[in-house]
């Protein structure tokens, strides 16, 4: 089992659907808890919820071909579903996943996701070897290449993607034409998109040739398509954006494709990053 963004996960799917039995004591003071069969990364799309209630020490039983998910991150027990007392499949107590934490230099032509409905190529087709359930810390796009963090640890993915702890990308953009100062300044200050005007960011030009400018741009927020919302409001359309920079790490000499695992000095950088002792 796991813990991802607040919530226990049974992966039954890795007991053959076998019966989990999860006990929690009555300290957590855990009232009515929700099953939840949708996963975290399931871009549209959703499953069923099924409401469970029983006093806070009544065993749950899990079962079916699928992920479980006991979550419901609106109560104040929330917190404590992170830690039960015992889970058991076939009566047999199984043990959490040890944490572990990726850097992938991901490609152009893969999607973030853990599985595509399509058969197109995932991110975590990139990690050949890797025997742990990862997951995609935040997204890129399909088209977009660079530094991308994968990892099992629910609470820090959580926090590094919520905006409350503002995590620093750095993005290297080819952009349609040439970007005037003016268009600069406005990107720093930020442009009215669909979903309301963006945060100020750091942009600078690196360069440009006959028909395009690259910039690099710093932001500190982490919405749908941002950087490429961003440059067509200033009337320059992305031909090319890579991430070369996510919460403090770097690709380095990582080719795209290639991954490594993150250092426990890294790791520790992240967990500081966003306040997790």
């Amino acid at each position: 089992y796991r813990v991802w963004n607040k919530s226990l996960v049974i992966d039954t799917v890795a007991t053959g659907g076998n019966v989990a039995e999860v006990r929690y004591g009555y300290a957590t003071g855990l009232e009515n808890p929700r099953l939840v069969t949708n996963p975290y990364y399931t871009y549209g799309g959703s499953r069923p919820a099924v409401a469970v209630s029983g006093s806070p020490d009544a065993p749950l039983f899990l079962t079916g071909n699928t992920d479980w998910y006991l979550s419901n991150a609106s109560e104040p027990w929330a917190e404590n579903l992170a830690r039960p007392d015992e889970v058991r499949v076939n009566g047999k107590p199984i043990r959490r996943e040890r944490p572990v934490y990726i850097l992938l230099h991901k490609p152009k032509g893969t999607i973030t996701t853990v599985d595509d409905p399509q058969g197109r190529r995932t991110v975590l087709d990139c990690l050949q070897g890797v025997r742990a359930r990862v997951y995609p810390v935040g997204r890129l796009d399909l088209d977009v290449s660079g530094v991308l963090l994968l990892t099992n640890d629910g609470e820090l993915a959580q926090r590094l993607t919520h905006p409350r702890y503002g995590v620093t990308k750095v993005y290297i953009a080819t952009v349609r034409g040439h970007v005037s100062d003016e268009a600069l300044r406005r990107l720093e200050t930020g442009v009215p998109l669909a979903d309301g005007v963006s945060a100020p960011a750091r942009a600078a030009i690196l360069g440009r040739d006959k028909d395009t400018t690259r910039l690099r741009l710093t932001l500190h927020e982490g919405r749908k398509r941002e950087v490429k919302r961003m440059c067509a409001e200033i009337g320059h359309d992305v031909v090319k954006l890579r991430r070369t920079l996510f919460a403090g790490i770097e690709a380095g000499s990582l080719r795209p494709g290639q991954w490594r695992w993150l250092r426990p000095a890294e790791v520790a950088h992240l967990r500081r990053l966003v306040k997790l002792s």
